[in-house]
């Protein structure tokens, strides 16, 4: 077997890092877990990133680029209301097959409060940039309009927030939403 080379293995720190940081958060998991789960030890982990705040951003960025890359293969070609439900469509598919997504953006919000309490900015600023090229990403597609924009976002928190609640596909909650916003199948987190 072929030896992986410091890229390859920095990719499944991040891979590693964004399960152990979307189960236990920030605060609540160790480099030392995320080092067993890619099977290298910290001194090795530590040779890649420069500290457990520099795996976390990475694996937030991560999440951030991959759900831009969702929207953006979902709306491409579309517009309106055919790249809103394209982009719902697609969003809801992932989050439902890659629970760890979810999960690890609702760590980066605990995430940015925690740290900003603390005095530490870099997390909210790091997060805040990569969640407006997401905003900027669905956009364009709907038109740039900004109300759409806006209600596309909010119908995406409360999908999440639902989802992450454990509430099932065909409860009540969520006979509200466009049908291209609801859940596709149950989530197991």
């Amino acid at each position: 077997m072929a030896r992986m080379s410091a890229e390859e293995r920095r990719e499944s720190v991040i891979r590693a890092a964004t399960i152990e940081f979307a189960r236990g958060g920030y605060h609540g998991t160790s480099t030392e877990a995320i080092a067993r789960r890619v099977g290298v030890s910290q001194p090795y982990l530590f040779r890649l990133f420069p500290g457990k705040k520099a795996i976390f951003l990475a694996a937030a960025r991560r999440c951030v680029e991959d759900t831009i890359r969702t929207f953006a293969e979902a709306s491409e070609g579309l517009e309106g209301e055919e790249a809103l439900h394209a982009m719902g469509n697609a969003y809801t598919k992932v989050i439902a097959e890659r629970p760890e997504r979810l999960m690890m953006q609702l760590q980066m919000y605990v995430a940015v409060k925690a740290a900003e309490e603390e005095g530490d900015h870099e997390f909210g600023e790091s997060v805040r940039d990569g969640w407006m090229r997401l905003w900027d990403t669905v956009h364009v597609p709907l038109g740039a309009d900004v109300n759409e924009t806006t209600t596309f976002m909010a119908y995406g928190m409360l999908v999440n927030c639902l989802a992450a609640m454990g509430f099932p596909p065909e409860h009540r909650v969520w006979e509200g939403l466009y049908p291209s916003a609801r859940l596709k199948g149950r989530l197991e987190i």
